[in-house]
């Protein structure tokens, strides 16, 4: 009775199966299985998941506003005080402002207060619209 690993340990390795010689087309292909399966593993474990960090990461440095607060890489906290082509400057306290690469800011803590004043009209013209149907 042959044992699992007297199976497919040759099937992996890509040696004849049964000890003979001949190695034909089917030997090829096993012995390509492997290789096709640890680039795969390598795509979807490691390269697909960076890719899509990385995409992340440029999206929240583009969307960068007055008024974001950060963290950055450093671990310093601080306000976005104006955005420059490359670079933000970041009030730290009320008289400490820092110039920063937009690379140094490692992620948006809380987002401009523009966005939540947008969301409080939406809320409030929903608001107005129902009154006007109640009456």
């Amino acid at each position: 009775m042959l044992s699992m690993n007297s199976f497919v340990l040759p099937l992996l390795m890509g040696a004849p199966a049964g000890g003979e010689g001949g190695g034909g087309p089917t030997s090829f292909i096993t012995s390509l299985v492997p290789f096709a399966a640890i680039i795969a593993i390598f795509y979807f474990l490691i390269i697909r998941p960076q890719n899509k960090k990385q995409k992340d990461t440029q999206k929240m440095l583009s969307a960068l506003k007055k008024g974001d607060k950060i963290v950055t890489i450093g671990g310093m906290h601080g306000t976005i005080q104006s955005v420059k082509e490359s670079t933000v400057i970041v009030k730290v306290d009320d008289n400490i402002k820092l110039e920063f690469n937009r690379s140094a800011i490692s992620n948006v803590q809380v987002v401009a207060k523009e966005e939540k004043s947008e969301e409080k009209e939406e809320s409030e013209g929903q608001s107005s619209e129902a009154e006007n149907t109640q009456k």
